[in-house]
Order: structure tokens, then C-alpha cells, then sequence
């Protein structure tokens, strides 16, 4: 079984540089960044020229922490989408480059984009 918990991150991490080499967050388009756990889904949106994360959201925000329902689901992750985009709103961040961080765009990652597109965030 560890093997295959070793490969899987292996796979995961080969996946996640190569996307890497493709994206780059600007000042004026910053890049999201999506990690999912088996129990926790986290979003954050990082300025890559100066290293900085400018708004952060995950199922153990303090916004999300009375919600009904489990934290690892599609509705947790919807949830997380759509706080995300909010709280980019209101930092005045409107367009966006979306890295899965080499998790497949399936399930919870792809609630959580579409949660956060309807929200109003443009990528």
C-alpha cells in the first residue's frame, strides 16, 4: 500500500512541475492555486512576482467553520469557490490563472473552479 501512496505523489508532483512551467501569476492576472487533501480543500491567490498570497480560503476558514455538511465533498469544495471568489473581489482581483497543482480537473477541483467562475472570477 505505501508503494502505491508513493507513486500516486510521485505521478502527482511530476504533474505539478510540468503545469509550473507553463504558469506564472502576474500582478495583474495572479495565479490560483488549488490543494485538496482527504479531508480539507484549500484555495489561495499568489502574486508570483512578488512572492506574496494575496486572499486565501479553505474548508477550515473561519467563514466556512459553521456550515452544515462534511468538509472533504463537492459542496465543501463549492463552498471554498465561491468564498474565494468573494474574498477576490473584494481585494479587487478580478482575472485569474487557475493551477490545479497537478491534481487531476475532476471532482472537487472542478466544483471548486466552477463555484468560483460563477462567482465572478475570469480564467
Amino acid at each position: 500500500m505505501a508503494k502505491k501512496t508513493h507513486r500516486r505523489q510521485y505521478l502527482r508532483n511530476r504533474r505539478k512541475v510540468s503545469i509550473r512551467k507553463k504558469l506564472r501569476g502576474s500582478t495583474e492576472r495572479p495565479r490560483m492555486s488549488v490543494f485538496r487533501s482527504n479531508k480539507h480543500i484549500y484555495a489561495q491567490i499568489v502574486d508570483d512576482d512578488t512572492g506574496a498570497t494575496l486572499v486565501a480560503a479553505s474548508t477550515q476558514s473561519s467563514e466556512l467553520s459553521g456550515s452544515e455538511g462534511s468538509d472533504h465533498n463537492v459542496e465543501a469544495a463549492k463552498a471554498v469557490g465561491t468564498l474565494i471568489a468573494s474574498k477576490a473581489k473584494a481585494a479587487k482581483i478580478t482575472k485569474v490563472v487557475f493551477d490545479r497543482n497537478g491534481f487531476l480537473y475532476h471532482g472537487r477541483i472542478k466544483a471548486l473552479a466552477d463555484a468560483a467562475r460563477a462567482g465572478g472570477l475570469d480564467f
